[in-house]
């Protein structure tokens, strides 16, 4: 697929969420996203994907390509040739050339920037939702979400993970009122990977959103872990001392 397709095609991108929407009514779970922050090829791997299906709508504002480069051990000239598409700058902050009254005739809505998006949604969710399409052609794109109900963006990895259909059930209210739910998604058309192998594709995209949303996280929790040492040395000499100290007292 080329650039210039790609780039049409991802035109929906990652997450097109709205304010204060709830999971649908279905029975379906969140699943666990099982990501790795210490995982660099993971991170990496985030980053390639999100360049090449996500980027084009969402920004992440919050983020800089040098530091991207920095901490995931990247050259600048590896992560332009990854991710800069426009005639942005490697210290420039990252957002997207999609101009939002584009956005807003094409999709209904300003795509979101996702640079907190893990940290306000949480990882599961993220992990969940890029799984939970399913075809519903009464839908602008041709698809619906069963995490995210009436969604406005398309599936832009559709390619990779097919097409799947909602099984539906249902189930009854305290109050004697039934309702359809979604009870499950089966896959009716192939794409071109198999499902385990999308698993890990999502994975580390989820990977790489969390990291954006707290870029330091991997650093203080090294240090975190120094700290305790320290201070845990630092209490036995206090014991010690303190032993010291009131023998001479009493």
């Amino acid at each position: 697929m080329g650039v210039q397709y790609k780039s049409f095609v991802v035109l929906g991108a990652l997450l097109l969420v709205l304010p204060g929407m709830a999971l649908a009514a279905s029975k379906l779970t969140l699943d666990k996203a099982d990501i790795d922050p210490l995982d660099k090829e993971s991170l990496r791997r985030g980053a390639q994907y999100f360049a090449n299906y996500c980027f084009n709508c969402h920004s992440i504002q919050f983020m800089r390509y040098s530091r991207i480069a920095k901490d995931l051990q990247l050259t600048e000239d590896e992560v332009s040739s990854m991710m800069i598409f426009t005639g942005a700058k490697v210290g420039d902050p990252m957002n997207v050339a999609l101009l939002p009254d584009d956005a807003k005739r094409w999709f209904g809505t300003t795509p979101p920037d996702l640079s907190v998006v893990s940290r306000s949604r949480g990882v599961d969710w993220i992990y969940t939702y890029l799984r939970s399409f399913y075809r519903d052609d009464s839908r602008p794109w041709g698809v619906n979400n069963a995490v995210f109900k009436d969604v406005a963006m398309p599936h832009v990895l559709w390619e990779l993970q097919g097409l799947q259909e909602a099984v539906y059930g249902s189930v009854t209210t305290p109050d004697g009122v039934e309702h359809k739910v979604i009870a499950g998604l089966n896959l009716v058309q192939k794409g071109q990977l198999a499902a385990k192998d999308y698993d890990a594709v999502v994975r580390d995209i989820v990977n790489f959103l969390a990291y954006v949303g707290e870029p330091t996280k991997n650093t203080r929790l090294a240090l975190g872990k120094w700290v305790l040492i320290f201070l845990a040395m630092y209490f036995v000499v206090l014991v010690f001392l303190k032993k010291e100290y009131w023998k001479d007292i009493k």
